[in-house]
Formats: C-alpha cells, sequence, structure tokens
C-alpha cells in the first residue's frame, strides 16, 4: 500500500506536517512530492505503486487514459476541498472510488451565510451605505424599514449540503424559511421544517434571498430578472456564495438600480472578481467581498481531517460518510 499528495499551493497548509505524520503512518504516505498537472509525466514512474491519493485544490484533471497508464492500482482519491465536479468521472468510471470533505467545506460558508442572512434581516447593508457616509436624514428612516428576524421569511435557494446546513443553523432564529430546490422531497421539505416551493414565490416573498445552488449547466443563469430579481421586495437582499454564472448580472444590476433599498452581496462573480468598469463597482447597495465564504486559514485543516477519517472508515469496512458517485455528480455542486 501506498499513497501520494496531488494539489497546488496550498497542499501544504491543507495537509499539514502533524497530518502528513499520520499519513505516513497509517496510508505510507509518500510526501517527497506533490502532483501536480505540470509535474504529472516527470513523476509517472512513481506512481504505479500508489493505491490511495490525498488531494485539495489544484488536484490534476486527468483522462481514462492517463489514470490506466500512471495509476494501475489507485483505489480511491481522498479530495479535502469541496466540488470534484473538474476531476472526478475519469476516475470513477475507471471504477476508483473518490471522496470529497464537502461537508468541512460547507462549515464556514454557512456560518457566514447565517451571519449575513441575520445581518441583512436586520438593514445592516442598506442603513450602512447612508449611516457611513453621515447621511443620518436617511439611514435611521432606512434602518426603521426592516423586519428584524424574528418571524422573518428568507428564501434558500439549494437544499444540498450547504443550503441544509445553513437551514439547521437558522433554527435558533425562528425565522421562516422557503426553499427552492427540484430536487428536495416534500417529505424532506418536512423533516427541514421548510416549505418548498418555486423561484418566484421566493423572490416575491423572502426579506432575504441566499444562493446554494448547484452548479451545472441547468443552473446557468437560472437567476434572472423575469423569473426573480423584478419580484425582489423593496427592502430585499440578495446573497450569493454559490456561483456567479448561476445569477443574470446586468438582470440583478437593473434591479438594484430600481430598488434602491434592496441589495446584493455577493462573494462569487462571473468573471471573479468583475471585470473592471463593472457596475458592481461603484453601486451603493452593492456590497462586494472575495470569495471568503469557505475554508481558510487553520478551517483549510478540517477538510484534510475528514479526508483521513474517512480513509479509516474505509479500510474498517465502516460505511462511507462522504463518498461521491457519478449518479451524485448530476446534481450536486
Amino acid at each position: 500500500m501506498g499513497s501520494i499528495l496531488a494539489g497546488g499551493e496550498k497542499t501544504l497548509a491543507v495537509f499539514p506536517e502533524a497530518l502528513r505524520k499520520e499519513l505516513r503512518e497509517l496510508a505510507e504516505l509518500d510526501d517527497s512530492f506533490i502532483l501536480t498537472a505540470e509535474n504529472y509525466r516527470q513523476y509517472i514512474p512513481r506512481l504505479t505503486g500508489a493505491e490511495y491519493i490525498f488531494s485539495t485544490w489544484g488536484m490534476p484533471a486527468l483522462s481514462e487514459q492517463e489514470i490506466k497508464t500512471a495509476f494501475p492500482n489507485l483505489k480511491a482519491v481522498f479530495y479535502a476541498a469541496g466540488s470534484v465536479q473538474y476531476f472526478a468521472r475519469p476516475f470513477l468510471n475507471r471504477g476508483i472510488r473518490v471522496f470529497s470533505a464537502w461537508a468541512a467545506n460547507a462549515v464556514p460558508v454557512a456560518e457566514y451565510t447565517v451571519a449575513q442572512i441575520v445581518l441583512a434581516n436586520a438593514g445592516f447593508f442598506q442603513s450602512t451605505c447612508y449611516h457611513s457616509r453621515g447621511d443620518t436624514e436617511r439611514s435611521y428612516p432606512c434602518a426603521r424599514l426592516f423586519p428584524g428576524n424574528y418571524g422573518c421569511k428568507v428564501g434558500i435557494l439549494g437544499a444540498g449540503q450547504i443550503g441544509t446546513l445553513v437551514i439547521q443553523m437558522l433554527k435558533n432564529y425562528r425565522l421562516q424559511v422557503l426553499v427552492f430546490d427540484p430536487f428536495l422531497s416534500e417529505e424532506r421539505a418536512a423533516a427541514l421544517g421548510v416549505k418548498k416551493t418555486g423561484l418566484t414565490e421566493i423572490f416575491s416573498e423572502c426579506q432575504t434571498i441566499s444562493n446554494h445552488l448547484a452548479n451545472n449547466e441547468q443552473t446557468v443563469g437560472i437567476l434572472n430578472y423575469e423569473t426573480c430579481f423584478s419580484h425582489m421586495k423593496d427592502t430585499a437582499t440578495f446573497l450569493n456564495t454559490g456561483r456567479g454564472a448561476q445569477v443574470v448580472e446586468e438582470d440583478l444590476v437593473r434591479a438594484l438600480r430600481e430598488k434602491t433599498n434592496a441589495a446584493a452581496v455577493l462573494d462569487v462573480t462571473f468573471p471573479e472578481p468583475p471585470e473592471q468598469g463593472h457596475p458592481f463597482y461603484t453601486m451603493p447597495n452593492v456590497f462586494l467581498t472575495p470569495h471568503i465564504a469557505g475554508s481558510k486559514g487553520d478551517e483549510v485543516v478540517r477538510m484534510a481531517r475528514y479526508m483521513l477519517e474517512e480513509f479509516q472508515r474505509m479500510r474498517q469496512g465502516d460505511p462511507p460518510r462522504y463518498e461521491v458517485t457519478l449518479e451524485m455528480l448530476e446534481h450536486m455542486a
């Protein structure tokens, strides 16, 4: 048995020395090199004995033939990050198991989202636009337009790992949660204590709407003026920690110009960051953050720890928690 590391410049931060020491003992880790898309061919002679890959952001995307050539004995890839969409299919097609730390990465995203929702329902973003400029004649009346959190309607778009965690974390606030997710059954919606409904209904009724839809061809441009943004409340806040491509940005700009007391808090855009000269940079009711909702700093180690624990479960024959299948790729982020 042997294992290797794969990824980019953040690999050693995700797998610090203490954790690599555990992997050397448990999985015979060879961490004398880190496999990347650039050095892949250079290390082929050293890959044939590898049974496991522990990786993170920067995992090389290989073809089935490249995998067959380089990894004849590979059994599993343990990806200490979130989405595996860009590399997983060829491995799965070769019968190699893929595990992802999406659940670990979901924790800080959900924490960030809940914090923004609580602030948004109180009118933090809109009133700040005025108050931070000393325009108290507008800031105080603006702040009084917002309902606060008790009983407030919040819309969650997507009830996958992150969306579900957000819903669970919001229970302490006694909100009314509406959810759009084509894959969410009525039974599961009832178990979560949410109302399943459509996009237009959510944008019409909810004070704050947070996007957590899976990133795939079906969701590109799904959030547009006609279906969504034209129906926003005059004081609504739209949060996006999902993917920028899901938003028709010119439609969002149009709606926010029409509803000047509405706001958007965008941790992701398309492209990211927005191009120079984009209206987002000058609109007072748009708040851009540099993709900070997600694992950062010491939080990244949690993802590697999840994958080490998943490896141990697999070795012991216990049921996996975070395995990805081809079927799951059709609807997950």
